[in-house]
């Protein structure tokens, strides 16, 4: 007897996600709320600024430093 998994439920290669949108680009343009959504955080009036501050003093590279 085999213990490896059946065919059917390993996951299929086309199912994967794309490696080009598993990672965000920088020098593209981010949105705060791309930033706030990144980070975990609800998107509330707090949080915006708290993400515009960030992009301001960072730029799109913030984004980066977030994301796993």
């Amino acid at each position: 007897m085999s213990t490896s998994e059946p065919a059917a439920s390993r996951p299929s290669e086309d199912r994967a996600t794309p490696d080009r949108l598993l990672h965000a680009r920088t020098g593209t343009d981010v949105s705060p709320e791309d930033l706030v959504l990144a980070s975990g955080k609800d998107i509330t009036p707090r949080n915006i600024e708290w993400a515009k501050r960030k992009l301001a003093a960072e730029g799109p590279a913030a984004l980066e430093k977030i994301l796993p």
